[in-house]
């Protein structure tokens, strides 16, 4: 039986940019390998499997290596595509049972809100293999539930940064965040984000990463909303929200191709 897929680019309102995310609607939950299989073969950062259950949706998120815990991109777009396919109405509150617990996701224009949780940092001191990773000096080093966070003296640090993405894989933690205060008009922050150990060399737009960014910056930038860059080479803006023990963050999408599983 053929499987609808879908591949939107999530945090962009341009096909072609932001981080594609594969979504793929299921009427039963399949064998785990199966999904990674389909992850694998679809070999984006993250594809998204969603199953109807009750008055929520089942979501579980896969790298072509492994499944994660969180993923903000995918669940973006996976809204976008619940939406788009008529399976919830425009009005309606998109609701995800997750290993993070439940998210939800509503629209609000022609962007889309994520309630994700937030996941503040604290300082730590520096990886050994961090600077030999990095090749260039850090301003700050935090770690949140996920990743290692580091601060870097200016956007343009951040923008030319070319890590050993073979040292990275060894650092203690799934992924590292790199960020800086803007400079251009506009963002208050910029970052990227690596994450080789899940096999994800460089994820082009990272929403996981900004309930880690989002508590950092505000504190440091002394605001409660703020506009976010992250600056891979297809790029990607995002809106993030303070909310106490959660985040917000905004985002668009946009279908870029459907398609049919058919093993």
């Amino acid at each position: 039986m053929a499987i609808p897929i879908t591949v939107v680019d999530a945090f962009t309102d341009t096909a072609f940019s932001g981080n594609p995310a594969a979504v793929c609607i299921l009427d039963h939950e399949p064998e785990k390998h199966w999904m990674q299989h389909v992850a694998r073969e679809m070999n984006l950062s993250e594809t998204a499997f969603l199953m109807m259950r009750a008055d929520t949706w089942a979501l579980r998120w896969f790298t072509p290596a492994v499944e994660v815990d969180l993923c903000g991109h995918a669940t973006l777009a996976s809204a976008h595509v619940l939406w788009e396919r008529g399976l919830l109405a425009p009005s309606a509150t998109a609701s995800f049972r997750t290993k993070s617990g439940l998210l939800t996701a509503r629209k609000s224009g022609d962007w889309i809100w994520l309630d994700f949780p937030a996941l503040p940092c604290e300082w730590t001191d520096a990886p050994p293999a961090l600077r030999d990773a990095l090749g260039t000096g850090t301003k700050a080093v935090a770690r949140s539930r996920h990743d290692l966070l580091v601060e870097l003296e200016s956007e343009a640090a951040v923008r030319e940064l070319q890590p050993d993405l073979e040292l990275l894989s060894r650092l203690p933690a799934r992924g590292l965040i790199v960020t800086a205060v803007a400079t251009t008009p506009g963002f208050d922050f910029v970052s990227r984000f690596f994450a080789p150990q899940v096999g994800v060399n460089e994820d082009p737009v990272t929403g996981s990463a900004h309930c880690a960014l989002g508590p950092y910056w505000g504190e440091r930038l002394g605001k409660d909303a703020m506009l976010a860059y992250q600056a891979s080479a297809r790029g990607g803006v995002v809106k993030v929200e303070l909310r106490g023990e959660r985040v917000g963050l905004g985002g668009q999408a946009v279908t870029v191709l459907r398609a049919d599983l058919l093993a």
